[in-house]
């Protein structure tokens, strides 16, 4: 039987994480495919900007 591993991303006195997914268009097949990251929350503006 396996265990469920689960880590904490924010610790006291930590940097606070955000996922974001972001949709990228293949410009070969016109398919989507998603790409995912974790950032500090304060950069998720940023990211989504590029």
């Amino acid at each position: 039987m396996a265990k469920k591993v689960v880590a904490t991303l924010k610790k006291e006195g930590g940097v606070t994480y955000a996922k974001v997914i972001k949709a990228v268009r293949s410009e070969k097949t016109g398919a989507y495919t998603f790409k995912e990251e974790m950032v500090p929350s304060q950069m998720v503006q940023e990211i989504l900007k590029k």
